[in-house]
């Protein structure tokens, strides 16, 4: 099973910034936890600041790996571009959000990825992405 986890905008941060929001681990750290408890999954990370490059790595993995786990950051509020190129591909794509979007402010309930999800999840901190790994394994 190939699994890719793309982050999107500030997610390179992760263990700095806003640590009240989004923990004080470094997501370099938690995928090497990840790719030790899911050992029968390859996994690939790809993160970018930039909304062109996130679509292209969509698009490059849509048609041939077996899931991808997407956090867009802030993209996922103004990016109608990166909800195209998920409807695009064959690839099931998993919403990922580490804080709870719903709970802060009004603008981050909008989602331009969500409709083209099979599943969203937000506001379980890193363990998101464990329980979209355990939905592709499952």
């Amino acid at each position: 099973m190939k699994i890719e986890i793309i982050n999107g905008p500030n997610l390179n941060l992760l263990g700095v910034r806003e640590v009240d929001v989004y923990g004080n681990e470094h997501f370099e750290t938690y995928f090497e936890e990840l790719k030790k408890k899911f050992p029968q999954v390859e996994f690939n990370y790809f993160q970018s600041n930039v909304e062109g490059e996130l679509i292209n790595e969509i698009q490059r993995v849509g048609f041939s790996f077996d899931g991808i786990i997407i956090n867009p950051g802030g993209y996922t509020h103004t990016s109608v571009a990166i909800g195209d190129a998920i409807a695009a591909i064959k690839t099931p794509v998993i919403e990922v959000h580490i804080s709870n979007i719903f709970g802060r402010e009004e603008f981050r309930k909008l989602s331009h990825v969500s409709g083209k999800s099979v599943g969203v999840i937000s506001g379980l901190g890193l363990k998101g992405y464990t329980a979209a790994v355990e939905y592709f394994v499952g």
